[in-house]
């Protein structure tokens, strides 16, 4: 049989031509199209450091993980555990440096996992932050004892003591896959718009009564066992949170109540409900706070604050 040779196809000529013709053409102009293709790289690389500084700062928002998490032997399972019971039971566990009726699952609802009841999912990664209150940037250990000096009116813990360790444990357990410097949804307290009137706490003392001294008490002094131990916390008087907690505001403890209150019944009050509330029951008696004259030192204290 005899052998066929190959050519190339035509259109393989058309196309070297026409890339010959196109090259001709377009020598002239090699420096221009060389300054184009480095404008394109500068500004795809460029556009590179705003995206990654995006997705690890505080405005990038991730969901609120499915919380399915296992604590791990060993240790380190200890300490998780150590820290899940102390925020549940932190009058009990850490009684010594507790100066009423609160543990800090009162606020941190379902032990810090419930969105929109300042969880601490996701919570380690934004520390160390700058916070106005304190006028200076703080670590997480400073953040938690900031909650035990004015939401449980204590006293801080030694910042190398197992119940330091063993809450920060806890909270980084909690936060497993979350980005570092990333916002989680729900993180916080969900604020709701402005009130459009003055709140009015004559008529959040009639709310109160009607949704919430079953809980809470007719004064405000919370629910006990039969040991002493608070069921549902005092909201006011001389065992709730002091003067500087962040629970003593009108607006964050609105926001709160609004979407966490009645317990088991979140949403269920409208905004001015939510606001009469909450200036009606910060308005009440509690605990002073003697640092609180160092608070706010470069100023922007906010106009809910109650000193």
């Amino acid at each position: 049989m005899p052998l066929i040779k190959l050519s190339k196809p035509k259109t393989h000529d058309k196309l070297n031509n026409a890339r010959q013709t196109f090259f001709e053409v377009m020598k002239p102009y090699r420096f221009i199209l060389l300054v184009m293709c480095w404008m394109t790289v500068l500004g795809t690389f460029s556009g590179i450091v705003p995206i990654a500084a995006a997705e690890s700062s505080p405005s990038s928002k991730v969901p609120f993980p499915l919380l399915d998490l296992e604590i791990p032997d060993g240790p380190l399972g200890e300490a998780i555990q150590f820290g899940e019971d102390l925020v549940m039971e932190t009058q009990t566990l850490a009684k010594s440096y507790v100066g009423n009726g609160l543990n800090c699952r009162s606020c941190h609802l379902g032990g810090g996992t419930t969105p929109n009841a300042m969880p601490y999912v996701g919570l380690p990664g934004l520390f160390p932050t700058y916070r106005p209150r304190s006028g200076k940037v703080i670590t997480l250990q400073e953040r938690i004892n900031g909650c035990f000096k004015r939401s449980l009116n204590g006293k801080p813990l030694p910042l190398d003591s197992p119940e330091m360790t063993s809450i920060v444990s806890y909270m980084v357990w909690l936060s497993q896959g979350i980005p570092v410097g990333a916002e989680v949804e729900g993180r916080g307290k969900k604020p709701i718009p402005p009130s459009s009137t003055p709140p009015n706490p004559e008529r959040g003392r009639k709310l109160y009564n009607a949704k919430c001294s079953h809980c809470h008490g007719e004064e405000g002094r919370g629910s006990q066992n039969s040991d002493g131990s608070y069921v549902f916390p005092p909201l006011w008087g001389e065992h709730s949170f002091n003067i500087a907690a962040g629970m003593a505001r009108l607006n964050t403890a609105a926001a709160f109540i609004k979407h966490n209150m009645p317990l088991g019944q979140g949403e269920s009050l409208t905004d001015k409900d939510a606001y009469d509330l909450a200036s009606f029951i910060t308005t009440q008696p509690r605990p002073d706070f003697p640092e609180k004259s160092k608070d706010w030192p470069k100023g922007g204290k906010p106009v809910d604050a109650r000193y």
